[in-house]
């Protein structure tokens, strides 16, 4: 076992100890990559690669048959369990052979119908346990990225820009959204990504007012904004990143929209360090956009924590208060979304430094026309 996992495994049982936990059932696949270093992913909702059950003198790794040599060879120290006939059939096993009076599990994670299954199979088996949801444990160690798992998504966001700059070679009138998404992806895979944060958004035209458009047969036309929203997955960490350019010359609405965000997402960026809250953050930016006009027109939260997921504590958003901590990487991400025209949105990577924020991105927010 690498001292990576074992110095995580030594936090993660000081957090058990402390909520009175016998054992913790960890069914995440990111949570259980960081805690084991078994890289599987699960299929479907439920559709597992397995489960860790750790407790302060054991660990177990319980797998099927499609994973039990990788179990082996990327988690040294886990007893490797392989089962037959189901995860909920093997967890009262372990369970019953350990002094488990509270476990430990990810409320967000372990579905009803799945937690039936587990529980009937307890009961059948007379083994007694109290399911406690601590969904927090592993999210409180996840949330501060260590000097390697910076070095990781620096290397992710690398990818992910130097694909950008590629694709932005092609763009072109004529194209659709669905070309431009596929020539992103295809560069990143060529350039060393394992994966897709999410798959890639490009929006083009009145498209580009929807936060989430999905790229379709729309073409991409001279004078529109065109967004693009992606992120490449490098040794299981994920970048995010979004940009907005038009091809050819932009309009009064364009250029206005894109000041206001730039000084929006700046003042955000200012006023990020240790001991500020996500809330405080988000509502800088977002007074902003308010005070010019378009309150109504930015509805997400400003940004969100990377890592092994896209979407991971903390939260910039006036939803949820956190308090940022040295290490911690969030997206600031502002944006204004006009039904008919377009939208635009700019999207950084920052960490939290010892006396501020360090952007990760290296692109040039000048870069926004597009010779055509």
């Amino acid at each position: 076992m690498n001292q990576i996992i074992e110095s995580r495994l030594a936090d993660f049982r000081k957090r058990m100890k402390k909520s009175n936990m016998d054992a913790f059932l960890v069914l995440n696949q990111s949570n259980r990559r960081f805690l084991s270093g078994f890289t599987a992913h699960d299929t479907g909702a439920e559709e597992s690669a397995g489960a860790l059950i750790i407790t302060q003198d054991h660990l177990f790794l319980l797998t099927d048959s499609r994973f039990e040599v990788q179990a082996g060879n990327e988690a040294p120290g886990f007893d490797i369990r392989c089962y037959k006939t189901g995860l909920q059939e093997m967890i009262p096993v372990i369970l019953g052979g350990l002094d488990c009076n509270k476990l430990g599990f990810e409320g967000s994670r372990l579905s009803y119908a799945a937690y039936c299954k587990i529980k009937e199979s307890l009961n059948t088996n007379n083994v007694k346990t109290e399911f406690v949801p601590a969904d927090t444990v592993i999210d409180d160690i996840r949330v501060i990225k260590s000097d390697d798992e910076v070095a990781m998504i620096r290397k992710s966001l690398a990818i992910a820009e130097a694909a950008y700059l590629k694709t932005l070679e092609r763009v072109m009138p004529g194209l659709t959204e669905k070309d431009l998404a596929w020539e992103l992806e295809k560069q990143m895979r060529e350039l060393g990504a394992e994966g897709l944060s999410f798959p890639v958004i490009v929006a083009a035209g009145p498209n580009s007012a929807l936060p989430h458009a999905i790229p379709g047969e729309r073409l991409i036309r001279k004078n529109e904004p065109l967004l693009f929203d992606w992120g490449a997955v490098f040794n299981g960490y994920c970048s995010d990143t979004s940009r907005t350019v038009v091809p050819g010359k932009p309009d009064d609405i364009f250029l206005n929209l894109y000041k206001i965000l730039f000084d929006a997402q700046a003042m955000a960026i200012e006023a990020i360090r240790p001991g500020v809250s996500t809330k405080t953050v988000d509502s800088l930016a977002r007074g902003h956009i308010a005070k010019n006009g378009y309150e109504k027109h930015f509805g997400h939260g400003l940004g969100h924590g990377v890592g092994l997921e896209i979407h991971e504590a903390p939260r910039l958003s006036p939803l949820k208060e956190s308090i940022l901590e040295k290490g911690m990487i969030v997206t600031v991400e502002p944006g204004i979304y006009l039904p008919e025209w377009g939208g635009i949105r700019l999207e950084n990577m920052v960490l939290v430094t010892d006396n501020g924020a360090e952007v990760l991105n290296s692109l040039n927010y000048e870069d926004y026309i597009i010779a055509v």
